[in-house]
């Protein structure tokens, strides 16, 4: 379980990113609400997409599983962590329209699909695993609005950065054990 709360905060990394960009353009009344429910919400649905899809292909390559399970893991990551170092897409979003918030939640979240295919190799209830996910992504999606409110963009590409680095580091702990 604890691989589950791990890979829930390193996927809620970009949407922690994502929030606190949003949070440092001023008016915040409601938006830690609103990023939370989104990005919460598409967090823990894609990853449930892709331990479906994983559950449906495992048997074809169960001998290989690990192996893909760290390269979408690590490919992830190094996207994360390359991510981090550019400009952020957050300068470019004039009005948080409902519409938005749903291109940038799935934005956010399309990569825990892919990372939902290693919860096939966890040990662990796939409902409960993707429920600790959305949770986690709410609460630190609600955060990103209230620190960037506070602090601007600073903490931004280092917070995208760390999620990057653990999900890599898990990809070689399924390769390891």
């Amino acid at each position: 379980m604890l691989e589950v709360i791990i890979l829930a905060i390193a996927l809620s990394m970009d949407a922690f990113a994502v929030s606190i960009g949003l949070g440092s353009k001023g008016d915040t009344k409601g938006l830690g609400l609103k990023a939370g429910l989104y990005f919460g919400t598409f967090q823990a649905l894609m990853p449930f997409i892709g331990y479906l899809g994983g559950k449906g292909v495992l048997g074809w390559v169960e001998d290989y599983a690990p192996w893909i399970a760290f390269g979408l893991l690590a490919l992830i990551g190094g996207k994360m962590i390359y991510e981090s170092l550019q400009e952020g897409i957050e300068e470019d979003i004039a009005a948080l329209t409902h519409k938005m918030m749903l291109l940038l939640a799935i934005a956010t979240s399309i990569d825990a699909m892919a990372a939902g295919f290693s919860l096939t190799l966890l040990e662990v209830d796939a409902y409960l695993a993707c429920t600790i996910i959305g949770v986690t992504t709410f609460a630190f999606s609600y955060a990103g609005v209230q620190i960037g409110k506070k602090s601007g963009t600073w903490l931004e590409s280092k917070a995208e950065m760390f999620g990057g680095v653990v999900l890599i580091l898990i990809g070689v702990k399924m390769l390891v054990v």
